[in-house]
């Protein structure tokens, strides 16, 4: 199969859009979402690189707005599913009815759920039992759904945008690891500074926000995931990821007590997939053509946070995954 892309020139077209892409996708967005610049990047690389997002924060901070608008300016088909107590997985992935056909004679017909979109935002992820949760895991991995033995392809490109309430929270059911290790980021939204709460609230009381232009299409999206692939990285920061990713593994040689003692399970090869992939896609939105350190070390905690369980020693001394991916970036050299 050809790549979508045939030529240089067709390349450099499509870097060239991504950056001069970038302001514009501010613009667009400030005019519904205030703040929160760091989270907008990690979930535009997220889409670059094709992989799928978890969200983490309380209720309230507009991870819906940011997903339905972001889905708005790739031009992307949007589906949104809230996830409750009572869901079932044929509530997500469609069912089979009997229907008439004439003549008396009937037929199964299958009837697609509200998975069959571009982007899907999931609610709530971790408001609904396992057995629910897991009737994504299937999509997110192989872009398909099987009903009664039969198999259905989702549309192309397809993105799972979750968003979850703080698992400490209650009525939550934690995510299985293996559909953790699903998601490319684990991104967090916290409270915004006084000054944009405040920028926040005058925003939504007064005149409606102007609507949100599409920029792209679901054709650049996929020419997108193509270009970041094939941007350069040097050997020797492919090695950094990898080791950033090992060094969280508490019991192999070479591992620092730190590890030993707060992790219970380390990340695994998809972190350090995730790491070089997620630089390339970051180089391209700031206007470069090659992936860096800097770009690896911006995105170790959104890749790793998600993968890292910490333990129970760690969680009664009050020490956070993320202190313990500050430590790792402290603690492994580049080279």
């Amino acid at each position: 199969m050809s790549s979508p892309l045939e030529t240089p020139d067709d390349e450099r077209q499509v870097v060239e859009l991504i950056r001069a892409s970038r302001d514009q996708i501010d613009v667009e967005l400030s005019k519904v979402i205030i703040g929160q610049k760091e989270i907008i990047e990690q979930l535009l690389i997220s889409l670059l690189a094709g992989g799928h997002c978890l969200i983490t924060g309380a209720p309230g901070l507009a991870k819906t707005l940011l997903v339905r608008s972001i889905a708005q300016i790739f031009h992307l088909r949007f589906q949104r599913i809230q996830f409750t107590p009572d869901l079932m997985p044929a509530d997500i992935t469609g069912t089979e009815i009997l229907e008439e056909v004439g003549d008396g004679r009937r037929r199964m017909q299958f009837v697609p759920g509200p998975i069959f979109a571009n982007v899907i935002l999931a609610d709530e992820i971790n408001r609904t039992p396992p057995k629910t949760q897991a009737a994504l895991l299937e999509a997110m991995q192989e872009h398909q759904v099987t009903v009664s033995g039969t198999r259905y392809p989702l549309d192309e490109p397809f993105f799972v945008l979750a968003t979850q309430n703080p698992i400490e929270m209650e009525g939550t059911y934690p995510l299985p690891e293996a559909q953790l290790d699903r998601f490319l980021f684990n991104v967090l939204i916290d409270y915004l500074p006084e000054d944009d709460e405040v920028a926040v609230v005058t925003q939504t009381t007064s005149t409606r926000p102007e609507p949100i232009q599409a920029l792209f299409t679901g054709e650049d999206v996929a020419r997108f995931h193509d270009v970041v692939r094939r941007v350069p990285i040097a050997p020797e920061l492919v090695r950094y990821a990898v080791r950033l990713a090992a060094a969280s593994r508490p019991g192999q040689p070479g591992t620092v007590e730190f590890v030993n003692q707060w992790v219970s399970w380390g990340a695994g090869l998809r972190a350090a997939q995730t790491l070089v992939l997620g630089s390339k896609a970051r180089a391209l939105l700031h206007g470069r053509s090659h992936a860096t350190r800097d770009d690896i070390r911006a995105l170790v905690a959104p890749a790793f946070r998600h993968r890292i369980l910490i333990s129970y020693k760690a969680e009664a001394e009050g020490i956070s995954v993320d202190e313990v991916i500050r430590r790792l970036l402290d603690t492994v050299p580049v080279s």
